[in-house]
Protein backbone atom coordinates (compact mmCIF):
# COMPACT_ATOMS: atom_id res chain seq x y z
CA UNK A 1 0.00 0.00 0.00
CA UNK A 2 1.17 3.27 -0.87
CA UNK A 3 0.43 6.00 1.49
CA UNK A 4 0.89 9.79 0.79
CA UNK A 5 0.79 11.75 3.54
CA UNK A 6 0.13 16.13 3.52
CA UNK A 7 1.63 17.55 6.31
CA UNK A 8 3.12 20.67 7.24
CA UNK A 9 6.16 19.82 9.68
CA UNK A 10 5.38 22.40 12.74
CA UNK A 11 2.19 21.08 13.04
CA UNK A 12 1.45 19.21 15.83
CA UNK A 13 -1.30 17.10 14.44
CA UNK A 14 1.00 16.27 11.70
CA UNK A 15 3.74 15.63 13.99
CA UNK A 16 1.92 13.41 15.93
CA UNK A 17 0.28 11.61 12.66
CA UNK A 18 3.60 10.94 11.89
CA UNK A 19 4.77 9.34 15.15
CA UNK A 20 1.64 7.27 14.49
CA UNK A 21 2.89 6.11 10.62
CA UNK A 22 6.65 5.49 12.08
CA UNK A 23 5.61 3.36 15.12
CA UNK A 24 3.25 1.24 13.13
CA UNK A 25 5.84 0.96 10.83
CA UNK A 26 4.20 2.20 7.34
CA UNK A 27 5.61 3.10 4.91
CA UNK A 28 4.73 6.85 3.24
CA UNK A 29 5.33 9.16 1.03
CA UNK A 30 5.46 12.59 2.62
CA UNK A 31 4.37 15.96 0.78
CA UNK A 32 4.93 19.42 2.64
CA UNK A 33 1.54 21.05 2.45
CA UNK A 34 2.43 24.38 1.92
CA UNK A 35 5.40 24.21 -0.68
CA UNK A 36 3.12 21.54 -2.55
CA UNK A 37 -0.23 21.65 -1.98
CA UNK A 38 -2.73 19.36 -3.61
CA UNK A 39 -3.99 20.26 -6.93
CA UNK A 40 -7.73 21.48 -7.67
CA UNK A 41 -8.27 18.40 -9.24
CA UNK A 42 -6.50 16.15 -6.73
CA UNK A 43 -8.75 17.79 -3.92
CA UNK A 44 -12.06 17.16 -6.08
CA UNK A 45 -11.15 13.58 -5.78
CA UNK A 46 -9.79 13.66 -2.30
CA UNK A 47 -13.02 15.16 -1.10
CA UNK A 48 -15.44 12.64 -2.91
CA UNK A 49 -12.63 9.87 -1.47
CA UNK A 50 -13.41 11.07 1.66
CA UNK A 51 -16.89 10.99 1.55
CA UNK A 52 -16.88 14.38 3.68
CA UNK A 53 -18.39 17.74 2.19
CA UNK A 54 -15.66 19.91 1.24
CA UNK A 55 -15.90 22.84 4.33
CA UNK A 56 -14.44 20.03 6.54
CA UNK A 57 -10.89 20.16 4.50
CA UNK A 58 -10.42 24.25 6.28
CA UNK A 59 -8.07 24.17 8.44
CA UNK A 60 -10.43 26.76 10.82
CA UNK A 61 -8.26 27.11 13.67
CA UNK A 62 -5.41 28.73 11.28
CA UNK A 63 -4.46 32.05 11.53
CA UNK A 64 -4.57 32.52 7.23
CA UNK A 65 -8.67 31.19 8.05
CA UNK A 66 -8.78 33.86 10.24
CA UNK A 67 -7.12 36.38 8.46
CA UNK A 68 -8.92 35.60 5.25
CA UNK A 69 -12.48 35.83 6.55
CA UNK A 70 -13.13 32.21 5.12
CA UNK A 71 -15.89 31.79 7.80
CA UNK A 72 -17.83 34.45 6.25
CA UNK A 73 -16.85 33.63 2.65
CA UNK A 74 -17.90 29.40 2.33
CA UNK A 75 -21.20 29.89 3.59
CA UNK A 76 -22.28 31.42 0.21
CA UNK A 77 -19.26 29.55 -1.66
CA UNK A 78 -19.99 27.24 -4.22
CA UNK A 79 -17.91 23.90 -3.55
CA UNK A 80 -15.95 24.98 -7.02
CA UNK A 81 -14.92 28.11 -5.37
CA UNK A 82 -13.64 26.31 -1.98
CA UNK A 83 -11.79 23.75 -3.90
CA UNK A 84 -9.77 26.65 -5.49
CA UNK A 85 -8.71 28.41 -2.36
CA UNK A 86 -7.97 25.21 -0.91
CA UNK A 87 -5.65 24.87 -3.75
CA UNK A 88 -3.76 28.20 -3.95
CA UNK A 89 -3.27 27.91 -0.34
CA UNK A 90 -1.56 24.99 1.59
CA UNK A 91 -2.08 26.88 5.14
CA UNK A 92 -6.08 26.91 4.52
CA UNK A 93 -6.16 23.08 4.77
CA UNK A 94 -7.06 20.85 7.39
CA UNK A 95 -4.04 18.83 7.79
CA UNK A 96 -2.74 16.00 7.84
CA UNK A 97 -4.16 14.51 4.85
CA UNK A 98 -3.60 11.30 3.99
CA UNK A 99 -4.56 9.24 1.05
CA UNK A 100 -3.69 5.35 -0.82
CA UNK A 101 -6.06 6.40 -3.88
CA UNK A 102 -8.52 4.86 -2.40
CA UNK A 103 -9.41 6.18 0.54
CA UNK A 104 -8.65 9.53 2.36
CA UNK A 105 -8.40 10.99 5.98
CA UNK A 106 -8.87 14.44 7.07
CA UNK A 107 -7.00 15.65 10.16
CA UNK A 108 -5.71 13.11 13.10
CA UNK A 109 -8.27 10.55 14.26
CA UNK A 110 -5.99 7.59 16.02
CA UNK A 111 -8.87 5.43 15.95
CA UNK A 112 -9.56 6.64 12.03
CA UNK A 113 -5.96 5.65 11.37
CA UNK A 114 -5.84 2.57 12.71
CA UNK A 115 -9.22 1.38 11.04
CA UNK A 116 -7.93 2.69 7.05
CA UNK A 117 -3.93 2.85 7.71
CA UNK A 118 -3.05 -0.42 10.11
CA UNK A 119 -3.37 -2.58 7.33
Amino acid sequence: MSVTFYWYPSCGTCKKAKKWFDEAEIDYESVHIVNDPPSEEQLKDYVNMSGKPVKKFFNTSGKKYRELNMKEKIKQASEEDMIKWLASDGMLIKRPIVTDGEYVTVGFNQEEFEKNWAK
